[in-house]
């Protein structure tokens, strides 16, 4: 397993600049950010699923190699939304900590677009490594 979860980070560190981008600003707003605001429930809550996000995704990498079935690694974000949705109204938006959670769930919500776009491609057999050159998959 920890295979995966190394050919995973090697294939992050291999995507194209804008994707990279795009990984650093989902970092930046699920992992960093939430440090800011521990005392609040809601950023703990994000912490954990990151981290159970990037869990699945090296256990996923590791039985079907760096694929567009990654995607699924994000599913936990769609009961994170849900849940941040009953909250956000009552938590001001002229705040630091309202305008993160906002943020996230905008960001969140568009990575989930692209993600099951992604395991949509793979289910209808697009399969193939998206990056060359990681290894071979654990069998």
């Amino acid at each position: 397993m920890l295979g995966g979860f190394i050919r995973f980070n090697r294939g992050l560190l291999k995507q194209p600049p804008l994707v990279l981008a795009w990984v650093m600003v989902l970092v930046v707003v699920n992992l960093l950010a939430p440090l800011f605001f521990l005392g609040r429930i809601e950023a703990r809550v994000v912490l954990l699923t990151f981290l159970v996000a990037g869990t699945l995704m090296g256990v996923i990498t590791s039985v079907a190699g760096f694929t567009r079935i990654l995607g699924l690694g994000h599913f936990v974000w769609f009961p994170l939304l849900a849940w941040l949705a009953t909250r956000i109204g009552q938590i001001p938006a002229d705040g630091a900590y309202g305008v993160w959670l906002r943020v996230l769930m905008v960001i969140n919500a568009t990575s989930l677009v692209i993600d099951v776009v992604d395991v949509v491609r793979y289910v209808a057999g697009d399969r193939q490594e998206t990056v060359e050159g990681l290894g071979e998959r654990a069998s």
